[in-house]
């Protein structure tokens, strides 16, 4: 997942797994990738549009704008 969240590369995954005491190289990383990477993009692309269909339902309505063109403000 750090993978696919974060702009790292393999290496940067292994060392972070490392770190974590789990001690796997950079080719499983990209075996897990292949696997299991097509899986957590779609879920990430749909939570994304998810988040968008639920920030466009709400309508804004403007009803007075005062707007100013060449130092006057005009009202609309």
């Amino acid at each position: 997942m750090m993978y696919v969240r974060f702009p790292l590369s393999l290496r940067n995954v292994e060392d972070l797994l490392h770190e974590r005491v789990i001690d796997v190289g950079h080719e499983t990383v990209r075996y897990w990738w292949n696997g299991f990477g097509p899986m957590f993009a779609a879920e990430i692309r749909r939570k994304r549009a998810q988040q968008l269909r639920a920030f466009s339902k709400g309508k804004w309505h403007v009803d007075e704008v005062f707007v100013k063109v060449n130092g006057k403000t005009h009202y609309l």
